[in-house]
């Protein structure tokens, strides 16, 4: 059935931010919702939220306690895994020189950190460890840098989070006589270089753990090494193996800050963890929280907008390898010092997109305007900061509601990133974009994805994309209403209803944070906090109150609806997350739409 037959929530047909409202659940779902509170002994609002993510009462058992043993695959079933793994249990009997070659964002960081003190607790040679710069060298593996490494004594080459495409680096490689293992998770090629690729997107790979960031193939990577070398008696009472789930931090913030989907094995490694990061054993991650006033214990959200943005700071507009080094940090005073220079860094970003995103917006609206039916941005500034392009492409994306590219020229060529929707496939166009002879190169994964072009190309490329991706944007608008997952009056918006809800989580790709309808409301206060945000007061016709906010509304009709304050009655869509401060806890209400009701 169609969304269009389906009634709509609360009887919203078009919100304010012009969205109609459907129930996440259908009728068999109410039914499954129903099944599982009678069977499991949970209550109403849990059993609706993990009905409407597909939970049978067969699976709700393993969904509200994900176990690694249970979901962990065994790592001989990615490809190439086992010529891998005994090609680095060799490096380490051998102490050989290995060098890493790790991308610049949160995903490379990490599974740059977690090879390393693999390398540190075998008792092997410290590697060497490259982060290029994102303005200089560029994403991925090249020639100059692999060169310095053999120069200083690397016989084994292992790049993460990138390479799988990097054909000409790694024949250069092999000429000056280093061996090369990929540990990646982007989409590949036909045909791929000269190097063992444990990667589970690469076409001849039937793992079936495409879902994996790079820094979860390298934790993979990392169980299949430590059993070789159990297997060749490496481990003894004076080099004991190394408790690899001492490392789930690692994994969990990359697999949220890289925006894999929270399902199955992802989620068990988000929720594992959550818990190892809770205990602060890593001075550089303890710090960062620190720097970031995290208060409380870490939750997926703070991966994703705390501590990710800061890793990523250095990658973007400092030195490219300060969060790996963080990562790799015993000293607990030379991690706050790097912890404090990444968010020192992080607020100097914001102030750069803030001033980016405005010209960026103004192009798009353009385009907006021009089009009855456009199916991506591309949008493009001359000397824009590359290190930001990412990010005013997701801001484009959310604002628009379709994919969107963004583009920095510097003389006549450029280079640019993407943001997708669910369901629409951005890296596949891209590589096709190539392939066309539209860009020079590119790539990247369904959601997000890089490319570099000629000046004299953007339109064509423009009017590619525009083309490609029009019956999948067309399909996912069809699929755009806003989804909800239940009702809940405002006296019922508490710590106690949070708490029962957050058994579904964590929250994130693949696993949406739950999203309710408080009905009826009446704002009785708004305004402007911060650089964009509108925060509120709500109160129900029964006199209940909640304080509210939204999120970069202000210049949006959400924002305009609620600093109006008409006095009319609204429904409001809001989701439900825990806020800390100086050890107190509180339920945070973050608006994301409202409808007048009717």
């Amino acid at each position: 059935m169609s969304d269009s037959m389906v009634p709509a929530f609360l009887g919203v047909e078009r919100s304010v931010l012009g969205r109609r409202w459907r129930g996440r659940l259908d009728a068999r779902g109410e039914a499954q919702a129903l099944a599982l509170a009678q069977a499991h002994g949970i209550d109403d609002f849990l059993a609706r939220v993990i009905a409407g993510r597909g939970v049978t009462v067969a699976d709700a058992a393993g969904y509200l306690d994900p176990k690694l043993r249970d979901l962990l695959p065994d790592p001989s079933s990615l490809r190439d895994m086992d010529a891998a793994t005994n090609r680095l249990a060799e490096a380490i009997e051998r102490g050989e020189q290995m060098a890493v070659f790790g991308d610049y964002d949160v995903d490379g960081a990490c599974s740059s950190a977690l090879l390393i003190d693999f390398w540190r607790a075998a008792g092997a040679p410290k590697p060497l460890l490259h982060i290029p710069d994102r303005i200089i060298e560029g994403y991925g593996p090249n020639v100059e840098a692999i060169r310095d490494l053999a120069a200083h004594g690397a016989t084994l080459l292992a790049t993460v989070d990138c390479g799988t495409s990097s054909h000409e680096a790694f024949a250069v490689a092999r000429a000056l006589g280093l061996d090369v293992i990929v540990l990646d998770h982007h989409q590949a090629p036909e045909i791929l270089p000269d190097a063992l690729v444990v990667n589970p997107n690469r076409l001849d790979d039937l793992s079936g753990q495409g879902a994996l960031c790079a820094a979860g193939v390298v934790f993979l990577v990392l169980v299949g090494l430590s059993r070789t070398l159990r297997a060749r008696g490496w481990w003894s009472d004076d080099r004991p193996e190394p408790d690899l789930l001492a490392a789930l931090d690692l994994v969990a913030l990359a697999t949220v800050a890289d925006v894999s989907p929270l399902a199955r094995l992802n989620r068990a490694l988000v929720a594992k963890g959550l818990m190892v990061m809770a205990g602060r054993s890593r001075p550089g991650l303890a710090a960062l929280m620190d720097a970031a006033h995290l208060d409380g214990p870490p939750r997926a959200s703070h991966l994703g907008f705390a501590l990710g943005p800061r890793i990523n700071a250095g990658g973007r507009i400092g030195d490219a390898g300060l969060g790996a080094r963080l990562l790799t940090l015993a000293d607990s005073e030379e991690a706050r010092r790097i912890a404090l220079e990444l968010d020192r860094l992080n607020g100097e970003r914001q102030v750069v997109e803030r001033a980016i995103l405005e010209q960026a917006v103004a192009e798009a609206e353009a385009q907006v305007a021009g089009s009855n039916r456009l199916s991506c941005l591309v949008v493009h500034g001359q000397d824009w900061h590359p290190g930001v392009v990412g990010l005013i492409a997701s801001r484009l994306k959310e604002r628009f509601n379709i994919p969107a590219f963004v583009i920095t020229f510097n003389g006549e060529c450029g280079t640019g990133s993407g943001r997708s929707l669910s369901g629409v496939d951005l890296g596949a166009a891209v590589r096709r974009a190539v392939d066309l002879g539209l860009a020079v190169k590119g790539g990247g994964h369904a959601m997000a994805a890089g490319v570099t072009l000629a000046r004299g190309k953007i339109d064509d490329f423009r009017a590619f994309l525009d083309e490609a991706l029009a019956a999948s944007v067309e399909a996912a608008r069809l699929d755009d209403a806003l989804v909800l997952d239940a009702a809940v009056a405002g006296r019922g918006v508490s710590l106690e209803l949070l708490r029962r809800v957050e058994r579904a989580g964590p929250f994130g790709q693949g696993n949406p944070e739950p999203l309710f309808a408080l009905p009826e409301q009446q704002v009785t206060f708004a305004q402007t906090v911060g650089a964009d945000h509108v925060r509120a007061r709500l109160r129900s016709r029964d006199g209940a109150t909640v304080d509210a906010i939204a999120f970069r509304a202000l210049h949006s009709p959400l924002g305009e609806a609620l600093l109006r304050g008409d006095g009319a009655q609204l429904h409001v869509a809001a989701k439900l997350s825990r806020n800390v401060f100086r050890g107190i806890e509180r339920v945070e209400t973050r608006i994301v739409d409202l409808a007048r009701v009717q």
